[in-house]
């Protein structure tokens, strides 16, 4: 067995090479990385501080809750161009409701016949 890290981080694989009969067998397991568990929460900070991690690093995936994570911008340029901003609202340690940044979403088209029917 051999353990074999991407240099991102971002993932472990353990190749587990086993040989029988001439024929290879080949399994790929995933594991969490450092970089995932390091994720910063908004929950351990205030709302302030998330604000000014959000302006300073321009966009970041943030955990925000037990089983949430988002990626929040400072605006709309770290956004495709065709999507637009919409106010991001998380729990921090001193606010339930604290408006740390924006999320990209689809731009809605007003002249577009589905969406007046969705109104």
């Amino acid at each position: 067995m051999r353990n074999i890290s991407q240099s991102g981080g971002l993932c472990r694989l353990l190749l587990a090479i086993s040989m029988s009969a001439g024929v290879t067998a080949v399994s790929f397991v995933t594991t969490a990385s450092p970089a995932t568990a390091a994720r910063t929460d908004t929950r351990k900070m205030t709302c302030e501080q998330g604000r000014n991690f959000i302006r300073q690093n321009g966009a970041v995936v943030m955990t925000t809750g037990t089983h949430t994570y988002a990626r929040i911008v400072s605006g709309t340029g770290f956004c495709d161009g065709d999507e637009e901003t919409e106010l991001k609202v998380v729990p921090t340690l001193d606010s339930p409701r604290c408006r740390i940044g924006y999320i990209c979403r689809a731009r809605i088209i007003d002249h577009d016949p589905l969406w007046r029917l969705l109104q």
